[in-house]
């Protein structure tokens, strides 16, 4: 960039603001050639396409990017145009004040979505936002991880996928993130858990075939999200039994076969030793209306603007996969089955959200006890920041004894799905995250 082009650049603009609407007029180009905006438009897309590809930087985003400006300048209405023949007909200020009434109406259809950021998590969507309006500073480390940094009066602190930070330490998140470990340090604390063993042998776990019957859950010893478990609250096959197996290994290499716990599933969330989000999630379901199928209700259910993929909007989209196969035909039903009018069928007994399932929050329904065990919970295993997933069977029961368990507690939980329910109030975890840092008093 030379002194040269920079005075070409300012001639340019002179010409663009004096002659843009005339169809006739050049610019000056690269070598002082002349040519007209259209085709210097497209030179410098050519230019920008050239130097991606020369650094080995450019993705495919970036190609969907470059043809949406380039069809944008060859199209025979120009944005420019449309823009002038709105002036003309509304005026210049009412225009624009319709615009952005317009767009506002939009933002409100996607409140959870922080503009120019939507390719991030949406719980770190929320913690930017949430920075931006406490004046806390931001920037991008590694945009694919959701890496960032956080600065206020220079204190740095250093966040993955909005709850991954300094207030734990590495081997917390291992504690966390290994479900056996995990189980002990909470039966040693006095915490309730369901009974059962770990397998690390797949041949062994499928010979303990009779050993289980009825209520039992087989689970990866090392996932998060609801990914690759299998609950049988019935009697079941060797076949099925075998299958939930492999469905369990492959997402580690060892898996979990337990007793299932009776009750409702809620997740607890807690923050520096303070319950701040309590939701009872729902399995993924659908109502039948007596017409259409399993298979067509889901796909109907799924056009909700709410449910999308890869924890960018509150809900996730519902799938039918090997998972929900099995639980149907447990159920002794199929992805062809019509339900009937106001018929509710469960498509997974698992009710993460990351499966489909959908958020009720209850912060202020569950009662101070059950709140104090989740506190007890994240402390045993020194997490400032916990997702605690409690089962428990009777909501109003003030004695917890016999009444609940602890089937998971979860390094990375998500903030978005107490930030937006399905049904509830919104519980501003962006802002308690940032109050735990030391960012807000």
């Amino acid at each position: 960039f030379t002194e040269k082009d920079y005075f070409r650049y300012l001639k340019n603009q002179e010409l663009l603001a004096n002659n843009g609407n005339s169809k006739d007029f050049k610019l000056i180009c690269c070598e002082d050639t002349e040519v007209s905006p259209r085709d210097y438009s497209l030179i410098l897309i050519e230019e920008i396409e050239k130097e991606l590809k020369n650094i080995e930087a450019f993705t495919e985003k970036d190609r969907k990017v470059l043809e949406f400006q380039r069809n944008k300048i060859l199209s025979k209405s120009l944005y420019t145009e449309a823009v002038l023949k709105g002036v003309k007909e509304k005026g210049f200020v009412d225009l624009h004040i319709g615009l952005a009434e317009k767009y506002l109406e939009e933002m409100k259809s996607t409140p959870y979505t922080l503009k120019g950021y939507e390719d991030f998590e949406l719980s770190t969507q929320i913690l930017l936002k949430d920075a931006i309006k406490n004046g806390v500073k931001f920037k991008i480390l590694d945009r694919g991880e959701n890496f960032i940094s956080l600065e206020k009066n220079g204190k740095v602190e250093y966040i993955k996928q909005a709850t991954k930070t300094s207030l734990d330490s590495y081997v917390t998140m291992l504690i966390m993130e290994n479900k056996v470990v995990t189980k002990k340090l909470l039966k040693d604390n006095g915490v309730v858990v369901p009974d059962g063993r770990d397998y690390s042998d797949i041949d062994l776990a499928k010979s303990d075939y009779r050993k289980y019957s009825a209520g039992t859950v087989i689970k990866p010893k090392s996932t998060n999200f609801g990914l690759g478990i299998t609950i049988f609250k019935d009697e079941f096959s060797k076949e099925d039994y075998d299958k939930a197996i492999d469905i369990a290994f492959k997402e580690d290499s060892s898996i979990l076969i337990e007793k299932f716990v009776k009750g409702k599933e809620y997740r607890i969330f807690v923050i520096d030793g303070e319950v701040v989000g309590v939701l009872h999630r729902v399995p993924a379901n659908v109502m039948g209306d007596g017409k259409k199928s399993i298979e067509e209700l889901v796909a109907e259910k799924n056009l909700d603007p709410l449910r999308g993929e890869g924890y960018k909007t509150p809900l996730e989209k519902i799938k039918l996969g090997e998972a929900e196969k099995m639980f149907l035909k447990a159920q002794g039903l199929d992805f062809k089955y019509i339900p009937e009018k106001n018929e509710v069928v469960y498509l997974r007994e698992n009710s993460n959200i990351s499966t489909g399932g959908d958020s009720l929050d209850f912060t202020d329904e569950i009662l101070d006890v059950y709140k104090q065990i989740a506190i007890q919970s994240a402390a045993a295993v020194g997490a400032k920041i916990c997702g605690v997933d409690m089962m428990i069977e009777d909501l109003k029961e003030e004695n917890p004894k016999g009444n609940y368990a602890i089937i998971e507690l979860n390094f990375n939980p998500a903030i978005h799905i107490h930030c937006y329910p399905y049904k509830g109030k919104n519980r501003n975890l962006g802002e308690k995250i940032l109050k735990a840092l030391g960012y807000i008093n």
